[in-house]
């Protein structure tokens, strides 16, 4: 089957931005009542988060993506599986070898497809060069000349890494970073003063323990690669399913490196719960990725979106 369709509402050929994915979101729903949608929270600039529910099985699953904001070409990703997922069912047919309408009555596949849309809004030039939240992050961003601007900025924007804001060895990722030099807001590598301040990351982990999730995957680019494991803790089948995740991409199976092993969703994930969870970097590049590299991508990591409601 042809992973692209007529009449998309998911355009594959531009830069999305926080209003066009509200945009197709609001399409989709229209066009496939059978999807749900609802909010996890809110960002710093009070943007509501979204996630779209997949499914009525009793086996819940989460994906998340975008929590960098150079990253956004996995929001993308995740809304052009919701697109394909949603015309399979429609259609009664078959996603990656499996029947649409078998993943849906097993599973409920939450997905949070832009964890930071003010960020991803200010890689993206949403933002004037004249507004505040523009003027605000090109002020913090001359902190750190060797980091490009707006191209490198992967925090909120606050200028807080979301992905070191969880409390799985936050006091040991704060060190590593503090000597690194991310010692004040930043573009990116700056875990805050606290762990779960910021809005994003409160709203992530709130929805979390406010679920039953098996499994959780977070997309980021790039280097075609899948982390697995979290310091020694290793969830019943983690390493199983993540070797069948590395069979359908191609992408390589990695340990985290120590640098960025601590504070992360992934790594809170597997302490909290002992369950299996996976970063999925895309792609292959410098973030963030140029968006003719989005066919590729999707056709690398469509089986691991769909394997994920399997497991």
């Amino acid at each position: 089957m042809n992973i692209f369709f007529e009449d998309e509402i998911v355009k594959t050929n531009l830069t999305y931005n926080y209003y066009l994915m509200i945009s197709n979101i609001s399409l989709l729903k229209k066009k496939y009542q059978f999807l749900k949608v609802g909010t996890i929270g809110n960002s710093v600039l009070n943007r509501k988060i979204p996630y779209i529910k997949i499914g009525t099985g009793k086996k819940e699953i989460l994906y998340q993506s975008s929590i960098h904001a150079n990253e956004w070409i996995t929001a993308l990703l995740s809304m052009k599986f919701i697109e394909n997922f949603a015309k399979s069912y429609i259609s009664d047919e078959k996603i990656f070898g499996y029947r649409a309408k078998y993943l849906f009555e097993n599973c409920s596949l939450y997905i949070i497809p832009m964890m930071n849309p003010d960020g991803v809004d200010l890689v993206t030039g949403y933002f004037r060069k004249n507004e505040k939240e523009y003027k605000n992050a090109k002020k913090v961003s001359e902190n750190y000349s060797n980091i490009l601007f707006p191209s490198g900025w992967k925090a909120n924007i606050n200028g807080v890494d979301l992905n070191l804001q969880f409390p799985a060895g936050w006091k040991k990722a704060k060190k590593i970073k503090y000597l690194q030099g991310f010692t004040n807001p930043a573009p990116r590598d700056f875990v805050g003063t606290l762990p779960i301040i910021e809005p994003e990351a409160v709203a992530l982990y709130n929805f979390t323990i406010k679920n039953n999730f098996r499994l959780t995957i977070s997309f980021h680019s790039q280097g075609k690669v899948i982390y697995w494991r979290y310091l020694n803790y290793f969830p019943k089948n983690s390493f199983e399913i993540a070797n069948k995740f590395s069979k359908v991409s191609g992408y390589e199976l990695e340990d985290t490196p120590t640098s960025a092993s601590f504070a992360g969703y992934r790594d809170w994930f597997i302490e909290k719960f002992n369950r299996p969870a996976f970063t999925v970097e895309v792609g292959l590049g410098e973030n963030p990725l140029p968006i003719s590299q989005f066919n590729e991508i999707y056709r690398d990591v469509e089986g691991i979106f769909v394997l994920g409601m399997t497991l």
